[in-house]
């Protein structure tokens, strides 16, 4: 499973936590799951952070981009429903609400291990 992930506006923490279930501790490669930079060969997307007016755009073109069946999970309370940036002035939404989201991660940040769980409750691994 080829993984994108989209920054919509976070506050890095997810991106973090990210970068950690792909390191060799957690090691989410021996699940099958890999980080690429195109969105053209991804099959999953990971989005972090409540979507920015600027995101908004870019995120619903990563995710066209992105070949069919093709799967979005929102990561973190803030992609779930804005967290602590709700009622921002720059803030246009959350995930759900700019594109189709298949799985949502809760917490602040969730931890690496809850994010390989919810990767692997998408691939079936």
């Amino acid at each position: 499973m080829q993984v994108r992930c989209v920054d919509a506006g976070s506050c890095n923490g997810c991106e973090i936590e990210i970068a950690c279930a792909f390191n060799p501790v957690y090691d989410a490669e021996r699940y099958g799951a890999r980080l690429l930079a195109s969105p053209r060969h991804a099959d999953v997307a990971l989005v972090t952070g409540p979507v920015t007016r600027n995101m908004a755009e870019p995120l619903r073109r990563t995710v066209a981009a992105m070949p069919e069946p093709r799967l979005v999970v929102a990561v973190g309370d803030c992609a779930i429903n804005c967290g602590e940036f709700a009622g921002g002035y720059d803030v246009e939404d959350a995930v759900s609400d700019v594109v189709p989201v298949d799985l949502a991660v809760p917490g602040c940040p969730p931890r690496p291990d809850e994010i390989i769980s919810a990767l692997r409750r998408v691939t079936g691994r």
